[in-house]
C-alpha cells in the first residue's frame, strides 16, 4: 500500500506542473495520506499493547446478575506475575522457600508465579474462607492442609486478593505456632483503601480501589475463575 500511495504522489507531482493549483492540492493530500499510513503501521508495530487493551476495555461478561468490564487484561497480568517471580528469586537466593498458596482463588496466581521462580522450592495449599457472594463476611475459619514441616523455613503466603487484611492477619498467627524462620506475604491484588490491620506485603501486584473483582482464579459465587483477564463489576 505504502508504494502505491508513493506512486500516485509521484504521478500528480509530474501533473502538477500543468494542472496548476489544484493538483497541488491533490498531491498534498496525498502525501499526507502516506504519511498517516506510516504512523499508523508504526504504531500497530511498536504500541501493540496500547491496541489491546483499547480493545480490552471494550469486552465485558454476563456472570448470574451482574456484568463485569475488563480492568486488568491478560497480557498485564503476565508481565506483573513475571516480575514478581523474578524479584523473589533474588531476595531467596541460596534458600528453598515453602510457597503456602492460598485456596481457592488463588490457584491460578500460584500456578503462574512459581513457574517464574528460578530457585529450589516447594508448594503446599491450605484452606482459609472468608468470601460469600461479593462481600468480605469478616469471618476466619481455621487453617486447614498444612502437612509439611515449616519450622525454621521461608515460607511465602500466595493470596489471591488482600481485602480487609482481617484473613491474613489470622493466617500470620497460626503460622507462627510452627515457627517458621520468617513468613512473607505475596498478593496478586490488594485493597490499601480497605485494609483493616497493618500488614507488611513485599510482594504484590497490584494495589486496586474497593471495588469487586472475578477473573483469574477469583470468582463470583462460584462462577468466573476460568477467566483469562480480570473484571471489575460493572453495576
Amino acid at each position: 500500500m505504502q508504494n502505491a500511495l508513493k506512486m500516485i504522489a509521484s504521478l500528480i507531482c509530474v501533473i502538477s506542473t500543468n494542472g496548476g493549483r489544484f493538483a497541488k492540492i491533490v498531491q498534498g493530500e496525498c502525501n499526507q495520506v502516506y504519511l498517516n499510513c506510516r504512523a499508523a503501521a508504526y504504531l500497530i508495530k511498536n504500541a501493540p499493547t496500547a491496541l489491546q487493551l483499547y480493545t480490552y476495555n471494550m469486552e465485558t461478561v454476563k456472570i448470574k446478575d451482574r456484568s463485569f468490564a475488563v480492568s486488568i487484561p491478560e497480557e498485564k497480568i503476565k508481565e506483573r506475575v513475571a516480575a514478581l517471580g523474578a524479584q523473589i528469586s533474588a531476595d531467596l537466593a541460596g534458600e528453598q522457600p515453602l510457597f503456602l498458596a492460598v485456596l481457592n482463588g488463588s490457584f491460578v496466581f500460584a500456578a503462574d508465579l512459581l513457574r517464574t521462580v528460578s530457585v529450589p522450592c516447594e508448594i503446599s495449599f491450605v484452606r482459609m474462607a472468608s468470601y460469600q457472594g461479593t462481600s468480605s463476611t469478616g469471618k476466619v475459619r481455621q487453617l486447614i492442609g498444612l502437612n509439611e514441616p515449616i519450622e525454621g523455613r521461608t515460607v511465602v503466603i500466595v493470596e489471591d486478593i488482600i481485602d480487609s487484611g482481617l484473613t491474613m492477619k489470622e493466617l500470620l498467627l497460626l503460622l507462627e505456632n510452627y515457627h517458621p524462620k520468617r513468613v512473607l506475604i505475596s498478593a496478586l491484588l490488594v485493597k490499601p483503601g480497605n485494609l483493616k490491620v497493618d500488614l507488611d506485603i513485599p510482594y504484590c501486584c497490584f494495589e486496586i480501589p474497593n471495588d469487586f473483582i472475578v477473573g483469574y482464579g477469583l470468582d463470583y459465587d462460584g462462577e468466573g475463575r476460568n477467566l483469562r483477564h480480570i473484571y471489575t463489576v460493572e453495576d
